[in-house]
């Protein structure tokens, strides 16, 4: 019987387009459930598959800060993230949660 090899999956092999790149991180801020970690780890992807070196000159960070922020092993600041995602060129947006259920509970 011949043996099976296997490889590590990375996801950042696979984030090719700006669209892609926002639909992972979109993915993955639902469902992280409030876990600034994950949502970090998703960045990291996000910033391999776009050149990790690129990503932290155009943040203003040393690379390998870059790597620690979003290494997933911690919760980086906010401004950090702020930085990050407009290097990657994405754009966070708000949005409301069942807006249709706050507007009854007003009404009623």
């Amino acid at each position: 019987m011949a043996k099976t090899i296997t490889t590590r999956y990375d996801v950042a092999e696979h984030l090719r387009t700006p669209e892609e790149m926002a639909a992972y991180l979109e993915a993955c801020i639902e469902e992280a459930q409030g876990d600034a970690s994950f949502i970090a780890k998703a960045l990291g992807d996000i910033a391999r598959a776009k050149g990790m070196s690129q990503v932290a000159r155009d943040a203003g960070l040393s690379r390998e800060s870059l790597y620690k922020a979003l290494s997933g092993e911690r919760s980086p600041n906010f401004d950090t993230i702020l930085k990050v995602i407009s290097a990657l060129g994405i754009k966070l947006h708000a949005e409301a949660i069942h807006a249709s259920n706050s507007a009854a509970q007003h009404v009623a």
